[in-house]
């Protein structure tokens, strides 16, 4: 059953940044390259179970088939071999794998910290301006898991984790909360296919949300990580699904 997401309190005034915090925010949405459409879409095929593990992956078929040069598909094999969705064999190329289920909670247990200390950062450090720009993605993420859109959603998703990034103030943090959640993406991506997902998640969102607002550094990071565990959660129901 689907939880109603929760009412936003009204808006509290921000905490000024701590001395540390740098003046620039960190810039982490990007432009999305052909190497990372054709890593998203070869990733939904392995998780859904249209390529099987073991098939192989061979780079001049997949070039041909995705019409692209085999540069973005050297990129994209090697992003998914750090997925653990493939496994590059020397002399023998790639094929198609799946992470031991101790190998894919350990990865959910970095991204749940890392996404924790983020979340914790921004409660303390988001200027006036960022919390606007979070609550007004919070809000189209609402009205995306009305009209049941996942993809789009998805998308949206990625907006609002990067925003919190960048409002932790922290280079480095971000930097390496985002290159892990390239890795865990694809497992990240899926879950929302579940039913009632997304509306579940948009309640997660509301919490960690209201706490950043607060500005409740303890209550913001608990938020996430519980987030997170849930998101994990999610993809296990989702991959005995399929």
């Amino acid at each position: 059953m689907s939880l109603d997401p929760l009412p936003l309190p009204p808006r509290i005034a921000a905490q000024p940044p701590g001395p540390a915090a740098p003046t620039r925010p960190v810039t982490v949405i990007g432009k999305t390259t052909r190497a990372e459409e054709l890593r998203r879409q070869v990733a939904d095929e392995i998780v859904r179970g249209a390529l099987a593990p073991g098939a192989p992956l061979d780079e001049t078929e997949l070039a041909a088939r995705f019409k692209v040069s085999r540069t973005p598909v050297r990129e994209a094999l090697r992003q998914l071999v750090a997925s653990g969705l493939v496994e590059s064999r020397p002399h023998h190329g790639a094929v198609v794998a799946r992470p031991s289920f101790a190998r894919l909670t350990g990865m959910f247990e970095a991204m749940a910290e890392l996404e924790a200390i983020c979340a914790g950062f921004a409660a303390e450090r988001m200027s006036p301006l960022e919390r606007r720009d979070l609550e007004a993605i919070h809000a189209e993420l609402r009205q995306i898991s009305h009209h049941g859109n996942p993809e789009r959603f998805h998308e949206m998703n990625e907006h609002f984790h990067n925003a919190i990034y960048a409002g932790s103030h922290n280079d480095y943090i971000a930097e390496i909360t985002l290159a892990t959640r390239v890795r865990v993406q694809p497992f990240r991506r899926a879950q929302f296919r579940n039913l009632g997902r997304l509306a579940k998640s948009h309640a997660e969102h509301d919490r960690v949300v209201v706490a950043i607002m607060r500005g409740d550094r303890t209550g913001a990071a608990a938020a996430m990580r519980g987030h997170i565990e849930l998101v994990r959660d999610e993809y296990e129901i989702y991959a005995v699904s399929v």
